[in-house]
């Protein structure tokens, strides 16, 4: 079994017209809730062997505030530049190139690949991937190069909205 965590980055700060893409900050929003996701997902057991950001300012502070609560050291968090601007047909190339002794990995990017992605490989219409949001798909398989669109199994679909109500 193989499973990817799909963790857009949460609220940015556009305060800064002058600041390019992909130095925008977090926001206070942004901040609180990646603290209170990480705390989320930690008790709901999630456990990414590898964490894999986006180099966007905002993605990677995402990616550092839910490793933290999830226990795993932000030296430990690869940068791909690839998922930075990433459209679907490359984020289902970079999972199928996963090594195959992880079962788990965390990829934490942006809107609208990852929501297209996820709707690819499950099968199920979303609509939006909300900020902080997060996807567990898991597949039955032993190679990440073996999964399939359709084939994931979408387990959970988690948001700062949706676990406040």
């Amino acid at each position: 079994m193989k499973t990817i965590y799909l963790l857009r980055h949460a609220k940015s700060s556009w305060k800064d017209a002058d600041l390019s893409d992909i130095d925008r900050p977090l926001n206070a929003k942004g901040k609180k809730d990646a603290t209170m996701m990480g705390k989320y997902f930690f008790k709901k057991r999630v456990r990414p062997e590898l964490i894999v950001s986006s180099p966007a300012k905002r993605a990677f502070k995402t990616a550092s505030i839910v490793a933290e609560e999830l226990e795993y050291g932000e030296k430990n968090i690869h940068i791909d530049m690839r998922l930075y601007g990433a459209n679907t047909d490359l984020l289902f190339e970079i999972l199928q190139q996963l090594e195959n002794n992880l079962q788990r990995v965390m990829l934490v990017g942006h809107n609208p690949a990852f929501t297209n992605v996820i709707e690819l490989l499950t099968g199920a219409s979303i609509d939006n991937l909300p900020t902080c949001g997060m996807a567990r798909i898991d597949f039955d398989t032993k190679k990440w190069n073996l999964i399939k669109a359709q084939k994931g199994q979408l387990k959970m679909l988690d948001y700062p909205k949706k676990i406040l109500k």
